[in-house]
């Protein structure tokens, strides 16, 4: 299986991308990134210099991922979701790659369509950020979060089905059965 880029998308030289990985129209991949296995890019997305993408992502159309931001396996971003990199920007003052915070989007993690994702947090796997959401801290495994600041109101199966807005020790999902236990007010453990 080999990797598909459209005849407008722009990959230079130095980008690393991995097998049956697909990148659509208008999309520019900087040399240095770093995409896995059977992903795939659509429209207009950019990935910048030292970004590191794992397996099994899909970036919808017009996502831009700048340098500090890591995307661990099988994680989704709707449209337009918007990451960014520095804490104070200005453009008179630029700021150097040394200032550059790091924002993990953990294993299985969704972020809905117009999220954004201020640098320098963390995405728990499995945790689902909603459409229109600003994450402005890290957010819980499995965590469900809503909003502008997003703030928790549930936990989801990693199928993707909300388990439930209540503090009880246990959950099973509706959908495929899984069992989960809350291991403290703030985690879920998959059981």
């Amino acid at each position: 299986m080999n990797t598909f880029s459209h005849e407008t998308a722009v990959i230079d030289d130095g980008a690393t991308i991995g097998e049956g990985t697909k990148i659509w129209h208008f999309s520019h991949v900087m040399g240095g990134a770093v995409i896995g296995k059977g992903c795939n890019l659509g429209q207009n997305v950019f990935v910048a210099d030292g970004v590191v993408i794992g397996d099994g992502c899909k970036l919808q159309n017009n996502v831009s991922v700048y340098r500090g931001v890591i995307l661990e396996d099988d994680v989704f971003c709707g449209p337009s979701v918007v990451f960014t990199n520095v804490r104070t920007p200005r453009a008179a003052f630029p700021r150097g790659v040394e200032e550059y915070a790091e924002t993990r989007i953990g294993h299985g993690a969704t972020l809905g369509a117009n999220a954004t994702v201020l640098c320098g947090h963390t995405v728990g796997p499995w945790a689902f950020v909603g459409a229109g959401a600003v994450v402005t801290h890290d957010v819980p495994a499995y965590a469900l979060v809503l909003g502008n600041p997003a703030r928790q109101t549930g936990w989801v199966c990693v199928c993707g089905v909300v388990l439930g807005t209540e503090s009880e020790p246990r959950f099973e999902c509706d959908e495929c059965g899984a069992i989960y236990r809350l291991h403290a007010l703030d985690e879920l453990v998959r059981a």
